[in-house]
């Protein structure tokens, strides 16, 4: 009905920290995990993630992830962009009861999310202005997740 196109702006691998889980809360499992760095490459952005991101995530109790992730990425040329994204992931069934117990799950789950970005660097300004969706991957054995994210055109 509506014409679009999706645009391949970036592909990146972020690698993940100690997780802090905080317990029950009325809406699931709160856990938080910082992001302890990455690599972002093209075929628009290319850079590395810094020290100062996270997730905090909450794991309902049908075992669906409701991802709330802040992070910065550091370009090859000095520039500062702030994405932030919601997004989820199904660990099936029993997530919950193992994410409860400390357990990963034995594989991976694939990832669907949502990107915004702010930066005030000229040669990135246009990432202000777009609506993107990422398809990513959870590697919890190598503690990293990978996503390619796509503008919306």
């Amino acid at each position: 009905m509506f014409e679009y196109r999706p645009e391949h702006i970036m592909s990146y691998v972020a690698t993940l920290g100690k997780r802090e889980q905080l317990g029950p809360v009325p809406e699931g499992l709160r856990v938080n995990v910082h992001v302890t760095g990455g690599e972002v490459t093209g075929p628009k952005v290319f850079g590395t993630f810094s020290t100062m991101g996270g997730d905090w995530f909450t794991v309902r109790r049908d075992g669906v992830v409701i991802l709330d992730v802040r992070a910065t990425i550091e370009t090859r040329d000095g520039a500062l962009i702030y994405m932030t994204y919601n997004g989820t992931s199904d660990l099936g069934k029993s997530g919950y009861e193992q994410i409860v117990t400390g357990a990963l799950p034995v594989q991976g789950r694939p990832i669907r999310m949502s990107p915004r970005f702010q930066t005030s660097h000229p040669n990135y300004i246009w990432l202000n202005r777009i609506h993107c969706f990422g398809v990513g991957h959870s590697f919890p054995e190598k503690s990293e997740v990978a996503y390619d994210v796509y503008a919306i055109r």
